[in-house]
């Protein structure tokens, strides 16, 4: 666990080097399946070129890690800026000279041989970006982000399957409350001891809520369906201004690979067309379309404190848990992470992943949207790149919490946050909904 390794060098060392590899692995995983024209085509404008990703993470790894850490000199400084998300929107990133899938993987693969040197030598103390290994922590999580965002793009490509995984477990025994009551109360809210937590994750507060009602489980298809079968998309009643306009814009009739044939709603996972499975949580929704669903049902998103509290507050200690469960690092009893699944779990499924207030699901399966904007906690320090969240902050981006199947555990944690625009769909979300006590 990465706390106790914190205390421990050699373990600590052993566990960076292990968690560098599970990336690797995995975004080799998402590369080696397709041919070279499917990785360096661009299969939606709204995501990188599997090849673009590919060498992003390598030059990642070589600023923050040989440069930042080691002192080393560039490699290939003239690719910088091919590979500076900033530089260039991900609708330009075809047409740059990007490296081709060899060279990329040749330039990752060198990185990483590099890295795994210095991670020999490097203290893991004594300055900002080497306590705890954060710096090696930090390209971890972005490493297994990327890899997120490829399998988004494997979604999005058209062709044959390609990827394969196991079913996730069935749903767990007994009938399950439609939703549970967090209690009135204060409690602690992000985190200053997390050793690989990000900047917007920090600091620590104290925020107190009213008493609030909140899905046992995220919206399942089949709840979904009767939104659907209800004229939920055809009446503005329950649509933000902004959310009705995007609606009638985008010509939106369900979610994202949503089809309806002989009387059957169908959907598209993965180069595989499939029934809808009822009982799984709903995929591919727009916040727009989660804040409609649940103003039709009589409800709301829950904020993100809501959420937070939901998932963390501990009643019997008063404290603040890591996870749900308690402390303890995910495994796979608890949540539907790391890409084990290609799909989000039934509703009702690990109950080993339950919250002290009967909540489950909150981590794993579907990203879940919030009520929230994106903004800064109280007492906020950019760190170590405004980038990462600074300019993010503000009205156009909504919270999203509890990561999906696509993400790693070690990008994966109570305090863990996630925003976007929200008219995007393609990401894995879905969401529950929440109500006041008095209005249960």
């Amino acid at each position: 666990m990465l706390n106790a390794d914190r205390t421990d060098p050699a373990a600590l060392r052993g566990t960076i080097a292990a968690e560098l590899t599970t990336a690797r692995a995995r975004t080799a995983a998402l590369t080696d399946c397709v041919d070279d024209p499917d990785l360096t085509a661009q299969h939606s404008p709204l995501m990188s070129p599997l090849v673009w990703d590919l060498a992003h993470i390598g030059n990642q790894e070589e600023l923050w890690l040989l440069r930042a850490i080691g002192g080393h000199d560039p490699m290939h400084p003239e690719i910088d800026p091919l590979y500076d998300a900033f530089e260039h929107p991900r609708a330009e990133r075809p047409n740059l000279p990007l490296l081709p899938p060899e060279e990329a993987r040749r330039y990752a693969h060198e990185v990483r041989g590099r890295v795994l040197d210095l991670l020999e030598t490097s203290p893991l103390e004594g300055a900002p970006l080497l306590d705890a290994g954060f710096g090696f922590g930090m390209v971890v999580q972005h490493e297994q982000q990327h890899d997120e965002t490829m399998l988004i793009t494997h979604q999005l490509r058209r062709g044959a399957a390609v990827l394969a995984a196991p079913p996730p477990p069935a749903a767990g025994a007994g009938r399950l409350p439609a939703d549970v009551l967090v209690p009135a109360g204060p409690f602690t809210m992000g985190t200053d001891t997390e050793p690989w937590a990000l900047d917007n994750e920090r600091p620590a507060h104290v925020v107190d809520l009213p008493a609030y009602r909140l899905d046992t489980t995220p919206v399942t298809n089949a709840a979904y369906q009767d939104f659907l079968a209800d004229g939920g998309y055809d009446d503005p009643r329950w649509w933000t201004p902004e959310g009705w306009q995007h609606r009638m814009d985008a010509g939106l009739t369900a979610p994202l690979h949503w089809t309806r044939e002989g009387g059957q709603w169908l959907r598209r996972r993965f180069g595989t067309v499939e029934p809808v499975p009822p009982e799984e949580p709903v995929l591919h929704v727009s916040w727009y379309e989660a804040d409609a669903y649940a103003r039709w049902a009589g409800r709301r998103l829950p904020t993100e404190a809501e959420w937070e509290k939901a998932a963390r507050h501990d009643p019997a200690s008063g404290r603040s848990r890591r996870f749900p469960w308690g402390d303890g690092e995910p495994g796979t009893e608890h949540a539907n992470l790391g890409q084990r699944h290609l799909q989000p779990a039934p509703a009702g499924a690990y109950p080993a992943g339950e919250a002290p207030c009967g909540a489950r699901q909150l981590m794993g399966d579907v990203w879940e949207w919030t009520a929230s904007d994106f903004r800064p906690y109280p007492g906020f320090r950019a760190w170590p790149y405004k980038e990462y969240s600074e300019v993010f902050f503000g009205p156009e981006y909504k919270v999203l919490r509890g990561g999906s199947f696509a993400v790693a555990p070690v990008a994966c944690r109570g305090t863990f946050r996630n925003w976007d625009y929200p008219v995007r769909r393609q990401i894995f979300a879905g969401f529950r909904t929440a109500c006041d006590q008095d209005a249960s």
